[in-house]
């Protein structure tokens, strides 16, 4: 018996989860690797060759660390509930005329839980992912914080675990910053490894074209949309659009018209198929409403507090008061905030630490 416990970690077969399996296996823990298959690219309608966490190769790659350090590890294939809640939910999103947010879905719904069920399963007390983030108990209750390398902080993505997924996990790369993980797998002999390079593209969109994707799962319904309006702020029409999934709010490029100064996408109508262009002004926001909040960081938000509120993963994040309504939250920014999409998350921060967070449904007023 380890002097730690059993702990399950998964491997996607790169760099972060890699050397989170070998941190956790060299300070006594009884490690136990899994990968879980959550998508194959036949299912994209693509030929590329596979990339990522889902590619036979990364699934070798992550097994060959485990036999290297003599640790077991499994291949868990989750592919119908990732598909069934994670893609459906991604095109009904833009279809919706909202900007989805698929990590964070598959983060809450989706691999917590098949970690922790598997974990019970192999008895293991604990389990551990590569998100660069922190975590501990303050207070009878499990905080989220940002992880060390601003750069590559992954916090924001994992507000919606709640308190029994977090008193179990462990985030060991938290701690350190990802020149310093490399140079942890180039000292532990894994030359490769080191070099790896990283993908943002959605695992399940691998030519990183949601456009492409979209209209191979719905192409009679993406052609039906084509040729819809390109309108004003006033309701002038301005030109035509592809079908109003394939733009997002803040989109500037890509608009296939041309203008006397630069316009960007202002709102989105899925009732009337139209699009709204207006100045780079008229997508200042005051305030807006997010729905599904979770709240880590207190049992209870009963009154209106300070907060920094992130809306979108690379956003430094804007001063702001935010305030419970039901199950929602009103948030009043500080000074006006660009660009606010509906279907993204909204995180909101107490200096390092998650409050919570939800997702934006809707701004209340522009900017006067």
């Amino acid at each position: 018996m380890s002097k730690n416990g059993r702990i399950l970690v998964a491997m996607s077969g790169g760099i972060d989860s890699s050397v989170t399996a070998m941190l956790l296996h060299e300070q006594g823990y009884e490690v136990i690797g899994i990968t879980m298959k959550t998508w194959d690219y036949a299912g994209a309608g693509t030929s590329k060759k596979e990339t990522g966490c889902c590619s036979l190769d990364s699934i070798n790659d992550a097994r060959s660390i485990a036999v290297n350090k003599g640790f077991p590890h499994y291949i868990l294939d989750i592919r119908s509930e990732f598909g069934d809640f994670v893609i459906d939910n991604f095109v009904d999103e833009y279809i919706a005329g909202r900007t989805p947010n698929p990590c964070v879905l598959c983060n809450t719904y989706i691999k917590w839980d098949a970690l922790v069920r598997r974990a019970d399963m192999l008895n293991c007390e604990f389990i551990a992912t590569g998100h660069y983030a922190n975590i501990r108990n303050e207070n009878g209750r499990y905080v989220i914080s940002k992880g060390i390398d601003e750069n590559k902080d992954q916090s924001y993505v994992l507000w919606g675990l709640n308190q029994e997924s977090m008193a179990r996990t462990k985030f060991p790369v938290g701690q350190f910053r990802k020149q310093e993980i490399r140079d942890m797998a180039f000292e532990m002999g894994f030359y490769e490894l080191s070099k790896k390079s990283e993908s943002y593209e959605i695992c399940f969109v691998p030519d990183n074209d949601y456009r492409s994707f979209l209209k191979h799962k719905k192409p009679e319904l993406i052609d039906q949309l084509e040729g819809g309006s390109f309108v004003a702020t006033d309701g002038k029409i301005l030109g035509k659009h592809r079908g109003y999934p394939f733009y997002t709010i803040g989109q500037r490029k890509g608009l296939e018209v041309a203008f006397g100064e630069p316009m960007y996408v202002t709102n989105i109508n899925p009732k009337n198929n139209t699009v709204t262009l207006g100045l780079f002004d008229e997508l200042n926001k005051q305030s807006m409403t997010v729905r599904d909040v979770n709240i880590q960081k207190f049992a209870n938000l009963g009154s209106p507090i300070e907060a920094i509120t992130k809306i979108r993963y690379k956003d430094p994040g804007t001063n702001s008061t935010i305030a419970m309504e039901g199950t929602g939250m009103k948030v009043t920014f500080h000074k006006p905030i660009h660009a606010v999409a509906p279907g993204q998350s909204a995180v909101f921060y107490d200096g390092d630490d998650v409050i919570g967070g939800g997702f934006i449904e809707k701004e209340i007023n522009k900017d006067s």
